[in-house]
């Protein structure tokens, strides 16, 4: 009878936690781009003249989104030590860190 109980205590002691951990969260990190760099980035942009694409089926422009793999990202100069690349998605273009395809920051 103990071990029978013995579990069922376990049960309801680790249930509750073997739920939390497996609980996922999404942390979006909020960057700040100085105004001064934003606009560079904004007249680089300009310059180039990608074509805006339309937002992919169930795709929302936000911060922290993943941008899909179907979307192509465009980088900015060498010397331009900025660490991000660019899309514009519908009239909104994004800043988006390459390493995980999230949008770290909409330009204005």
């Amino acid at each position: 009878m103990k071990p029978i109980i013995a579990a069922a205590a376990f049960a309801l002691i680790a249930g509750p936690a073997l739920a939390q951990s497996m609980t996922e969260t999404k942390t979006v990190t909020t960057t700040t781009i100085a105004p001064a760099e934003e606009t560079e980035m904004n007249e680089y942009v300009v310059h180039e003249h990608h074509a805006e694409i339309p937002p992919p089926t169930g795709f929302t422009v936000t911060t922290g989104a993943v941008v899909p793999q179907s979307v192509e990202l465009y980088s900015f100069p060498a010397d331009r030590h900025w660490g991000y690349q660019y899309t514009t998605i519908g009239n909104q273009t994004v800043l988006v860190d390459p390493a995980t395809r999230q949008v770290v920051h909409i330009l204005h």
